[in-house]
């Protein structure tokens, strides 16, 4: 067994309301909301601007998912993904020879339209109870006065070369010319002014008023393709939760343009009825069935997902029971299935993996899992003249040139070509289980295509393996994508374990985690919290 799952580690505890999250300070103001009487949604709010804030590499104004669901049984989920802007086109990221250009990554053509604010602002005016500017005034206070940078988010700063091919972004993001250090305090004035123009005005500030003309004027001054049309007819699209049934739990998660929680229901289903958690946690006859799992699900999502304003998504051929009971049975317990006999073609999607997730619980039983992102850590490296926010660089999530191979030979969906007003597809996640029609679990995670399995992971080591929240979360993890044919692997595993797999023909890679995965688990009495110890979360209640 690995050394990570021999010892239980005690989960924080509280009695009445949860919040977690990956950053200290949004945590802290989630539960300062909670302790005034705000709920959930007041509470994710309050934490979605502040992460804004002291998270900006990792979500800045960009777009993300919330699932809600209220104390008395009601759910939804909001899809504020970036949208493709109207001057976008299928091949605009291509040369003469068909290769992908740097302009879908970096600088300001490399931005989709914002959904985060809107996307907000529609969750409190359903479901919020306190006054919008009050719930920005924290991440006001934080971005013009100023908050300590971490060791992580100074590392960081240092690794991303494109902020410094950003005056805007160098001006901010360096200390005076020099690197910010752990404890240095950054502050974002021009961010703070943006932020009390949209507490002041709402959602309506960044895509009709004076916000909204300024970006509109920058994009125009610098090839960006992001005009006040695309901003005032944003929208965020809201869909009822993708629901499926695990060992007698009710599992809803993440639909619109989300790949995530089909996947998620998909190895579900795979794994429900076929014993593999007999051999014990972290063994590899488990590992094994996981990889299987995750191998055939991403075949699929390869070829089927996108954005469903668009596209039709066949979610009731991909969660087909039977279909599901066929995939379990064509995994060979004591081999491994080449990839290239699963489906024949190769598929990869450009996902960015610096995203973030937080979780909230309130003293009424409601529950809200969100996962936010500028899609790669600092997004495009573009701030905003005089507004203080990255640009995200959510247009390389499309599939740039679909049906056609590119430069390392593999193939992206037709699901996913870019399309004016189309939202680019994901891995996010955010997940709430219910048992016996009550909260038990509200669980997601940052990590791009690997979000999905880490989420599957978490929430089998409670189910299957009897595990608290912060051990589920501690516990090495793997990760299969179908393509590259190999299994990831965290360390962690016994030499043995990895023995095992190699035996059964899987190419292992030992890989670090880009994962930070939260859990809250609601109990009878008490709830408990995981804090993924790979990054540097915090959880608080009362």
């Amino acid at each position: 067994m690995p050394p990570s799952l021999a010892a239980v580690r005690q989960p924080y505890q509280a009695k009445r309301a949860m919040v977690v999250s990956g950053e200290a300070h949004a945590t802290d103001v989630g539960l300062d909301v909670l302790r005034s009487g705000g709920n959930a949604i007041d509470t994710a709010v309050a934490m979605g601007f502040v992460l804004s804030v002291t998270h900006s590499g990792m979500c800045g104004l960009g777009g993300g998912y919330i699932l809600a669901r209220t104390g008395d049984g009601r759910s939804t989920f909001l899809d504020f993904r970036e949208q493709a802007p109207i001057q976008s086109s299928r091949a605009m990221f291509l040369d003469s020879n068909g290769r992908l250009s740097a302009d879908s990554v970096t600088g300001w053509r490399a931005a989709a339209v914002p959904g985060y604010v809107l996307g907000f602002d529609t969750a409190h005016r359903e479901f919020g109870s306190k006054p919008w500017a009050d719930l920005l005034q924290p991440a006001i206070d934080l971005a013009r006065n100023g908050h300590p940078i971490s060791y992580l988010r100074a590392q960081s700063l240092r690794s991303i070369v494109s902020l410094l091919n950003d005056p805007e972004s160098t001006r901010i993001f360096l200390n005076r010319g020099l690197y910010y250090e752990p404890g240095n305090v950054l502050i974002q004035a021009d961010l703070a002014q943006t932020l009390e123009r949209i507490a002041r005005a709402g959602a309506k500030e960044f895509y009709h008023g004076d916000v909204a003309h300024r970006l509109a004027d920058s994009m125009k001054a610098n090839r960006g393709l992001i005009g006040l049309a695309d901003l005032r007819n944003y929208h965020v699209s809201e869909h009822q939760p993708l629901q499926g049934r695990y060992r007698g739990y009710d599992v809803l998660t993440a639909s619109g343009s989300s790949s995530g929680g089909v996947c998620l229901l998909q190895m579900l289903g795979m794994l429900e009825g076929s014993g593999y958690e007999k051999s014990g946690a972290g063994s590899a006859a488990v590992l094994h069935f996981l990889a299987e799992a995750m191998r055939r699900s991403f075949a699929d999502r390869c070829e089927s997902l996108g954005d469903p304003d668009f596209v039709q998504v066949p979610y009731e051929t991909l969660l087909d029971r039977a279909r599901l009971a066929l995939l379990r049975a064509s995994v060979d317990p004591d081999r491994a299935t080449p990839s290239d006999q699963i489906r024949p073609g190769k598929s990869a999607v450009r996902e960015g993996a610096s995203t973030t997730h937080f979780g909230v619980v309130d003293a009424a039983g409601s529950a809200v899992a969100v996962t936010i992102t500028l899609n790669t850590q600092y997004g495009s490296g573009v701030t905003v003249p005089g507004l203080g926010f990255l640009l995200n660089n959510n247009m390389d999530n499309f599939a740039a040139n679909p049906g056609n191979a590119n430069q390392y030979g593999l193939v992206q969906g037709e699901a996913n070509a870019i399309q004016p007003g189309k939202r680019p597809a994901a891995s996010m996640t955010p997940t709430i289980v219910l048992k016996d029609g009550k909260l038990f679990m509200v669980v997601g995670t940052p990590g791009g295509p690997t979000i999905a399995n880490s989420v599957l992971q978490a929430l089998v080591n409670v189910i299957d393996f009897g595990l608290n929240a912060q051990d589920a979360v501690n516990a090495p993890r793997i990760h299969h994508q179908w393509y590259p044919d190999r299994i990831f692997i965290e360390p962690g595993f016994s030499p043995g374990t990895i023995a095992l797999l190699k035996g059964r023909g899987h190419e292992i890679e030992l890989r670090e985690s880009n994962n930070d995965v939260n859990m809250i688990l609601a109990g009878e009495e008490w709830m408990q919290a995981g804090i993924d110890p790979r990054r540097e979360g915090k959880a608080a209640g009362y």
